[in-house]
């Protein structure tokens, strides 16, 4: 469950710095009711842009296997040979 506090909070940063390393989760900063915006700690955030690499090269795989399985794919060596060919390289 995130913790959410007022943006006048935020004033005392040494204990909102406390606050958000303690937290067990995103730390929710308030204006007027309304979500402002998110803190949370660099650590977790690392994890989860490692987590957003990972999905995407399995996305990636995912796309190559069936590309693969329906033979629409080319032998790399034909396609460099092709490419220099083309362009006279």
């Amino acid at each position: 469950m995130p913790t959410c506090i007022p943006i006048k909070d935020l004033r005392d940063t040494a204990a909102f710095a406390e606050l958000v390393e303690t937290s067990p989760g995103p730390v929710i900063v308030t204006k007027n009711g309304y979500d402002q915006f998110v803190v949370i700690r660099s650590k977790d955030y690392d994890e989860i842009r490692e987590l957003q690499a990972k999905n995407r090269i399995m996305e990636r795989m995912l796309i190559a296997e069936r590309e693969r399985a329906a033979n629409f794919h080319a032998n790399a060596k034909d396609s460099i040979a092709s490419l220099r060919a083309h362009y006279d390289l």
